[in-house]
């Protein structure tokens, strides 16, 4: 499932992520969602997100 709408994310879900030093190689994280950062409904490029390891970064794909 794609990760830009808000509205499919709760906190509890598990998640890929990709951190923002991660951007140019598109390595994920994968982790459990502890908060929903971003305020918006939608966002193009992942809605981001704190990982219950402290991780912060934009949801690509959902997971549960």
């Amino acid at each position: 499932m794609d990760g830009t709408i808000r509205s499919a994310i709760e906190p509890g879900m598990r998640v890929y992520i990709i951190l923002k030093k991660d951007q140019r190689t598109g390595k994920l994280t994968e982790g459990v969602v502890e908060k929903i950062l971003t305020s918006a409904a939608k966002h193009t490029r992942g809605i981001k997100v704190r990982l219950e390891s402290g991780e912060v970064g934009r949801v690509q794909e959902i997971l549960d």
